[in-house]
């Protein structure tokens, strides 16, 4: 028998606060949600509270908001970022709270808007919540990354329906994808997750020097740091919670060595960027540095994501999904991130996760950046896996051995 929408909704919200995030008794949490939808975070708040959180605070966000500052704000003010909200994030949240983003943005919302504008306002913003985002990369705390459906959002996945429908349709997608539509969810969540682990496992003792990936189009050694760590699924923050970072999850990732990247790798699906799609592109790297960028849609745009700074210009991230995936297998192109990285293979511009290196939480930046771990304001994912790519790990001898084929696991 189908759960009805209330209960689907209702495990939705536990399992972002008991399998997502872990929130602890006595844990304050941090929440930026979408005022659409806020049924959602609602029953996340009265959730987290049930379980003994201290304090739950959420700041709204609104897509219309957005798009009005755009459309008609003076270009110089895109510089300016709130000294409150800086405050609020980064000197009032202290190590153990725990952070929540409930998202829901058009992924087109500001199509036609100026791309330097759009680029000037996430560079202000990531230089705000810079020190937030060091927790985030150094594992100081627990946190999640959902979505939920907007009218925009859904009509651009399901454009031939109308937008009531069509939002309907995504939550039922959603739902599916992170196994709320199964009354037995949180098991289901504990076996996904013991299958990752074991594929951490595996790759650990691997221990590539590097991953070779062939597909139309693609042709890239990706080298990776020495003591390199996989995650994927579940990890632990330095006080020993274990949470999981995204709802849904469907891979396991690494750290490439920031100056070993060579060759040409391509896009497999569209990148939902600052309320804009970039789609069709590829980018050329040589010595870990893009030197060529090419797109068939949004090349400014991602231009403008590349001179963000040296490090956006760097790979931070490598991960691994197989094309049976279920979200894959769903046959819904969601046009976010979140829910597209989990359907292939990608890679992530800018930032590593410092947890992804033996000790990495525990290294200054010259440590760090000695060890090859990039260092950037940003941290975008974009997909280039497909049932047509086959990847090699090298090992330090240089010999090859099979890791996926047609897209697909080998072990």
């Amino acid at each position: 028998m189908a759960l009805s929408f209330d209960k689907q909704l209702q495990t939705y919200a536990d399992l972002i606060v008991k399998v997502g995030l872990n929130l602890q008794k006595g844990q304050r949490l941090w929440i930026n949600a979408s005022v659409e939808e806020p049924d959602l975070t609602r029953r996340v708040v009265e959730t987290a509270y049930k379980t003994g959180a201290y304090y739950v605070n959420v700041i709204w966000t609104d897509d219309a908001l957005t798009l009005s500052r755009f459309k008609y704000a003076s270009k110089d003010s895109f510089t300016h970022f709130p000294e409150w909200m800086k405050e609020a994030f980064n000197l009032e949240m202290k190590k153990g709270d725990a952070l929540l983003s409930v998202r829901s943005s058009d992924p087109e919302l500001l199509k036609g808007q100026d791309p330097d504008s759009i680029a000037t306002a996430e560079k202000t913003a990531r230089e705000a919540f810079k020190p937030r985002m060091k927790k985030v990369l150094t594992s100081e705390v627990n946190w999640c990354v959902v979505n939920i459906p907007s009218r925009g959002w859904a009509s651009r996945v399901f454009p031939k329906l109308t937008p009531e429908k069509a939002v309907s349709k995504l939550w039922a997608a959603i739902f599916a994808a992170v196994r709320a539509d199964k009354p037995n969810a949180v098991k289901l969540w504990q076996k996904h997750l013991q299958g990752l682990e074991q594929r951490r496992a595996y790759l650990d003792v691997k221990q590539y020097s590097a991953l070779h990936y062939k597909a139309p189009g693609t042709d890239l050694t990706l080298g990776l740091v020495d003591n390199h760590l996989w995650m994927g699924g579940t990890q632990d923050t330095q006080d020993g919670i274990t949470y999981v970072a995204n709802l849904p999850t469907e891979e396991v990732f690494t750290m490439p060595h920031k100056d070993r990247v060579d060759g040409t790798v391509r896009s497999s699906k569209p990148l939902a960027y600052g309320g804009t799609l970039i789609d069709e592109f590829e980018l050329t790297f040589k010595n870990g540095v893009v030197t060529t960028a090419k797109a068939k849609r949004g090349l400014k745009t991602l231009e403008r994501l590349l001179e963000t700074d040296d490090g956006a210009k760097r790979l931070g991230e490598v991960a691994l999904v197989p094309y049976s995936s279920p979200i894959s297998q769903s046959g819904v192109l969601f046009l976010s991130t979140l829910f597209d990285e989990n359907a292939a293979n990608h890679v992530a511009l800018g930032s590593a996760y410092r947890f992804n290196v033996k000790d990495g939480t525990k290294m200054n930046d010259k440590q760090a950046a000695k060890a090859g771990v990039n260092s950037s304001l940003t941290h975008v994912d974009f997909m280039i896996g497909s049932n047509k790519m086959d990847i090699d790990g090298v090992a330090k001898d240089g010999s090859r051995e099979a890791v996926m084929r047609k897209g697909e696991w080998t072990f």
